[in-house]
């Protein structure tokens, strides 16, 4: 199994990533308890409903890991200002930064204060500020930025409770999902069990003077 990870959260179960991190995990030997919309009408965006779901869980995950995330929820990806609305700007913020912050909030409990403990959630390279040279995709650009920055925040709170926890905010690389399809272009892309593996690697070799960064798939340090 990955590296002291006995007990795993997938939250985000029945998408491409999180499926694939579930099945890596559990063919680790790890036991995963997995949670997502599709078979547990779970609603990351809904404060009532992440509490109802987490809440039944008994403490002791060694890992919780966040794979939700949308790449315009309501439609297609800003290619310009002109096509920015508040509508389409609010969904990317629920979906990617209040989601895993709601999950990262219910998930504490489940961590423990006495051991390496690991919470991870999906970002993006292309939520970096330092690393846009191109502009466009405004709404899931700033959302993911958003996610580090509460991701980088909680980070520096978790370290008085629970010391030895790490936080990251992790960028799988272009993944071939139904999510990416429509969007790859030239990038190259991975199948999603290759993608859950190199994200795993990362956090089993994170330290806890790692918690709160923002990486790619190969541990490499992103701007934020």
């Amino acid at each position: 199994m990955g590296r002291g990870i006995e007990r795993a959260l997938v939250i985000g179960a029945s998408g491409g990533i999180g499926a694939a991190m579930a099945g890596t995990l559990e063919g680790r030997g790890a036991a995963v308890t997995r949670l997502s919309r599709t078979a547990d009408g779970l609603d990351v965006t809904a404060e009532a409903s992440v509490e109802r779901a987490l809440g039944s869980l008994e403490p002791g995950y060694d890992l919780v890991f966040v794979a939700t995330g949308a790449l315009a929820p309501l439609g297609e990806p800003e290619k310009a200002i002109a096509a920015v609305t508040g509508e389409a700007l609010r969904a990317a913020f629920d979906v990617n930064a209040v989601g895993p912050m709601l999950c990262l909030k219910h998930a504490l409990r489940l961590l423990p204060k006495d051991r390496r403990s690991v919470f991870a959630a999906l970002s993006a390279r292309v939520g970096s500020i330092g690393d846009n040279g191109i502009g466009g995709w405004h709404s899931y650009r700033a959302s993911k930025a958003a996610l580090n920055q509460l991701l980088h925040g909680a980070a520096i709170e978790m370290r008085r409770t629970h010391e030895r926890a790490v936080c990251l905010a992790l960028h799988p690389g272009t993944v071939e999902t139904p999510f990416t399809a429509k969007y790859a272009g030239r990038h190259r892309t991975v199948p999603a069990e290759k993608a859950a593996a190199n994200i795993l690697g990362v956090i089993e070799d994170a330290a806890p003077s790692m918690s709160g960064g923002f990486y790619d798939y190969a541990g490499e340090g992103i701007p934020w």
